[in-house]
């Protein structure tokens, strides 16, 4: 059996598992019945001022009968008494001490707020702390979440000040709600913070009430922008995690991958772009805890399956994959194929190539269905064929290199190379 065991700045869990911050993290009822279902560890949902919650504070986005695609929520950070999470904290500490337990901090814009939070969660015997400069709504206007990500000068004063303070690892969490993360992540790197997660939410509208005209969720008629985050977000979080994977002074540091993580697939994509750990919040609560179970057995049987034997062996492997568009091979060509045994005749791939990308697809009309085969001087090897067909492994796509040598977008503009000829 492949050894799932994850070390995070010496924060040791029985895999790389962890639940986000986040309403499945609010209490230690909730936190105790992950440990038992077998999560790694937790981030326990943002402490900092007392807050008052509204109602109603999720939404969702379903897409073609699959429901909860994307989540939505308005909700802000813990609003149970600051000392009743911290006896908690305590509390599951003491019944599940081989677990990762990190404590989420929104404390007041102040270095002295901040000292003071630090001081009563390091005395619960937490592990590490994560710092929420993500938060995309209901605290900005304190000049606290995002408002504080989105700023790589305040976030580096703040770190800055956290690191007076702290003496258990810290991980900062960065907001997407920018343009990049990596100026934010080299400015808490340099500020001193031991890692970084991400994504936080994403600023959102998940659709509107065509009765009420209110945008989702209703609260007494009116609504907010809301953080996104579910499977749909998943893209956009492998984009900013490779990032700061290829950036030389965030790639010094451990990153926590958060983002739409849902399955085992999903958590081995982000550790081969640089995760040591990932946090699952959605998926936990669409399905509840014991997907747990799927997650670790699947991780382990493909970890088995490939030869590794511990999770080091490929966190960051696929990000030297990932470059620059200039610097892509010109000469490497593909060609779609269809398997006429595997092939339904729907027509989907000559509907999608005919009228919206290079009219690559022979139609051949006949008794009792059509059939469709490629037009090989005409193909480019877009793939969209490939993506629409219903049945897998029918439309594959075949490389036809027009040479052996390796020829980038630089080198041939370098050799003034006719564009007609490629």
């Amino acid at each position: 059996m492949a050894d799932l065991s994850c070390n995070f700045l010496g924060i040791k869990s029985p895999n790389p598992f962890w639940l986000a911050s986040a309403p499945p993290t609010d209490k230690k009822y909730n936190v105790l019945r992950a440990f038992e279902a077998g999560w790694g560890g937790v981030v326990w949902k943002t402490l900092g001022s007392q807050v008052k919650n509204v109602s109603s504070r999720y939404s969702a986005v379903d897409y073609h009968g699959s429901r909860v695609m994307g989540f939505n929520n308005i909700e802000l950070i813990s609003d149970r008494p600051l000392d009743v999470n911290l006896k908690e904290i305590k509390e599951c500490l003491r019944l599940f001490p081989d677990r990762a337990m990190i404590v989420s901090l929104m404390a007041d814009n102040d270095r002295k707020s901040w000292h003071e939070l630090i001081k009563k969660v390091e005395d619960t015997g937490a592990h590490g702390l994560e710092l929420n400069f993500g938060c995309p709504h209901g605290m900005t206007e304190r000049g606290m979440g995002a408002a504080v990500g989105q700023d790589p000068e305040i976030a580096c004063m703040v770190v800055e000040w956290v690191m007076e303070a702290a003496t258990i690892p810290v991980i900062t969490k960065l907001t997407p709600n920018v343009h990049s993360v990596v100026p934010a992540g080299r400015s808490v790197v340099k500020a001193g913070s031991n890692a970084l997660s991400l994504i936080n939410t994403i600023q959102s509208v998940t659709g509107i009430n065509l009765d009420t005209f209110v945008p989702n969720p209703d609260v007494g008629g009116k609504s907010v922008f809301g953080g996104y985050c579910g499977p749909a977000v998943k893209p956009i979080a492998l984009k900013m995690l490779a990032t700061l994977s290829q950036d030389d002074v965030t790639n010094k540091v451990p990153i926590s991958g958060i983002g739409g993580i849902s399955t085992w697939k999903d958590a081995v994509e982000f550790m081969l772009l640089g995760a040591t750990s990932v946090q699952v919040c959605t998926a936990a609560m669409k399905h509840g805890f014991r997907i747990i179970e799927d997650l670790c057995e699947g991780m382990s049987n493909w970890m088995d399956e490939k030869g590794f034997k511990t999770i080091n062996d490929f966190i960051g492997k696929s990000v030297p994959t990932l470059t620059n568009w200039e610097e892509l091979d010109i000469n490497y060509h593909v060609i779609a194929h269809i398997n006429q045994d595997k092939c339904i005749h729907c027509g989907l791939c000559y509907i999608a190539c005919e009228d919206t990308s290079h009219q690559s697809i022979r139609l051949d009309y006949g008794k009792p269905y059509n059939t469709y085969t490629i037009k090989d001087e005409e193909c480019v090897g877009c793939n969209l064929c490939n993506l629409v067909c219903p049945v897998d492994d029918c439309i594959t796509m075949e490389v036809h290199r027009k040479s052996d040598e390796y020829l980038n977008w630089i080198e041939f503009q370098k050799r003034g190379l006719p564009l007609n000829n490629h």
